[in-house]
């Protein structure tokens, strides 16, 4: 049975576990498979508590209140704290949809639930949920289900005198084999479920049942220690996000620290773990795991795009900060003053009013009142992809690769033929307004995340090379008058001049390449709020902080009108020396971009009513003979 006695390698192993985890979270290309330092924990916590568990039922003192006494004096007041800190940041800066899912977030953290809310919102590593500042509050969720449950079925085994460590193990045999039954048909739940990480902890359970038969002497605790480094280094280099864990993988760190916790006498246990740096982080290193995810979440919320990384430096330097104070100043006194059921209740108190603050924010939709209604409406401008005709005209390469007939208006000259990704699919919407007055026709190709560039593989889009491949052929079946060329245009100029010769060589068109549009690297949505947040007011018709693409412009331009292509700059249009434009007038519907980069209605039309001269220059207007 596992001592009682403090070890301070205990906290260093913790120390371990919270840095891989932050490393993970704030320079993820750096530490790839940090996530692997919740599993460290559990192992952790399934020792500890399962031998001061086993211990007080040996000696019949076990209460089930005062255990949970102590889980209620440890886990909330931090938790309090962080959580109604996280409320009031998003009250200040979360759109309503936002702060209403957070709202439900607060909730079902407060509830125990934050694992089974989270498998029914998203993945772990999805994009989105890098936007959830309680998304970290899964691991917590499913230690309070193993407190609530492991307890009770201690004092079964107790009371029927059966072996611990038998019914610990089988208990984990079986969930480590639902976990990879299941990793591979729903990895999502497999991730979030307590049934499918309980073996983690069980782990740690064995471990502090078996403590006693252990080998102590100094090589063996040293071969055990070493190999415990070894396994829990390879998983945090070998590992990313894109790896199916937990499944096999997961044996990795859960090994390893079950051998280092094993290994109170080796060196590096004595010398290292229980070195004081490595022991203070880990006495700080719950309110340190609860703090360092809001704080980064919001950091990149207040900025309104990517953190850089001294940004995300001084983020966990203010974690630790906060931190160390919330472990002096609140969790201390409570986990260590004296003891009381008042105390038990006023925490339980504390957290029900949050659980009920959650559920109100979510019956108030976020509390939209917080903002007035054009901000609202502007910041919540939506990508209306289905006037591209998206899934027709617009494929999604991942899913189709054949236009609809309605794509090519055949009977309609002069014959304007759209060819580029899901930005040219933006032009639509201009386009058809410009037809109602100029009568011609329009052909569109596009395909999203596909660049009008032949022989270029697009990583994110492998299908786009067949795909432009496709499209050359059929312009040469649909004979346009003029071709427009239009995407995101910051890799493969070399393939985009190639475009152009075959165009010229094999058509009769004239070819049009537009350059790019503004690029808002926060969202001009997120420009909108950030302006209103900092100075109470709608954001001023031209904003310095887009990124026109005026310098590409000119290398694009010197490379492709020698090939006979005619260019166009975009951010001639929406640009010049005061900004570029935000928004045509004081309505939601007026914002010109919908997101980092794809034109709304009103900001396809203006661009097109500026260019429509341009781009039907030399060409007979319809009607007339071709």
């Amino acid at each position: 049975m596992a001592s009682f006695k403090y070890r301070p390698d205990v906290d260093g192993l913790r120390a371990i576990a919270v840095m891989l985890v932050l490393n993970f979270h704030a320079f993820p290309d750096a530490m790839p498979g940090g996530f692997i330092g919740v599993d460290v924990f559990f192992v952790i916590s399934g020792f500890l508590i399962t031998g001061i568990i086993a211990r007080e039922l040996e000696l019949g003192r076990f209460s089930l209140v005062e255990f949970y006494n102590r889980r209620i004096r440890r886990i909330f007041p931090a938790l309090i704290v962080v959580l109604c800190a996280t409320s009031m940041l998003g009250w200040f800066w979360m759109l309503p949809s936002a702060f209403a899912q957070l709202g439900s977030d607060s909730f079902a953290s407060a509830a125990f639930l934050a694992n089974i809310a989270l498998l029914l919102q998203s993945g772990y590593f999805d994009v989105e949920s890098a936007k959830k500042p309680l998304l970290h509050l899964w691991s917590l969720g499913i230690e309070e289900q193993f407190y609530l449950f492991w307890p009770l079925l201690l004092m079964l085994a107790a009371r029927l005198r059966m072996s611990i460590i038998a019914m610990a193990a089988m208990l984990g045999i079986g969930s480590f084999l639902l976990n990879v039954a299941l990793i591979g048909s729903n990895p999502i739940a497999t991730f979030y479920l307590p049934f499918t990480r309980a073996f983690e902890l069980l782990a740690g359970a064995v471990l502090a049942c078996g403590w006693i038969n252990v080998n102590h002497s100094s090589i063996a605790s040293n071969r055990r220690a070493w190999i415990g480094v070894a396994l829990i280094a390879a998983a945090a280099a070998i590992l990313d996000s894109h790896s199916a864990f937990p499944g096999w993988w997961a044996v990795l760190p859960v090994a390893g620290s079950a051998l280092l916790l094993s290994a109170p006498a080796a060196w590096v246990n004595r010398v290292v773990l229980a070195s004081p740096p490595l022991v203070w982080i880990g006495l700080i290193s719950y309110p340190l795991y609860l703090w360092h995810w809001p704080l980064l979440v919001f950091g990149g919320i207040i900025k309104f795009g990517p953190l850089t990384l001294p940004e995300r430096e001084l983020i966990l330097l203010a974690s630790a900060l906060l931190a160390w104070a919330t472990y002096r100043f609140v969790e201390t006194p409570f986990r260590f003053g004296v003891p009381s059921r008042r105390r038990m209740f006023n925490l339980g108190a504390g957290m029900t009013m949050i659980a009920v603050a959650g559920i109100a924010v979510i019956w108030g939709r976020g509390f939209d009142f917080r903002l007035p209604p054009e901000i609202r409406a502007m910041a919540s401008v939506p990508t209306e992809s289905f006037k591209w005709r998206f899934h027709e005209c617009l494929l999604d390469l991942s899913r189709e690769m054949t236009f609809a007939d309605t794509c090519v208006e055949r009977d309609r000259h002069p014959l304007v033929l759209l060819w580029g990704d899901s930005t040219a699919a933006a032009l639509l919407p201009g386009l058809r307004k410009a037809q109602d007055k100029r009568g011609f026709g329009i052909a569109q190709l596009t395909s999203s995340s596909c660049i009008p560039a032949l022989n270029a593989d697009i990583v994110s889009t492998p299908n786009c090379r067949a795909m432009n491949d496709k499209v050359l052929s059929l312009v040469r079946q649909i004979k346009p008058d003029i071709v427009l060329l239009h995407g995101t245009w910051e890799k493969h100029l070399d393939n985009v001049a190639e475009t152009v010769v075959a165009l010229k060589k094999e058509t009769n068109a004239r070819v049009v390449v537009l350059g790019g549009v503004p690029m808002w690297r926060r969202g001009l949505p997120s420009e909108v709020l950030r302006y209103f947040m900092l100075h109470r007011a709608l954001i001023p018709e031209r904003s310095p902080n887009a990124a026109p693409p005026t310098a590409y412009d000119a290398v694009m331009r010197a490379r492709l009108e020698p090939l006979g292509a005619e260019f166009i700059s975009a951010s001639d249009v929406f640009c010049n020396a005061q900004g570029c434009l935000t928004r045509l007038g004081d309505a939601a519907g007026d914002v010109v971009v919908s997101d980092q980069v794809h034109l709304t209605e009103k900001g396809s039309a203006f661009l097109i009513d500026s260019i429509i001269d341009r781009l039907l220059g030399g060409v007979a207007p319809a009607g007339r003979a071709r």
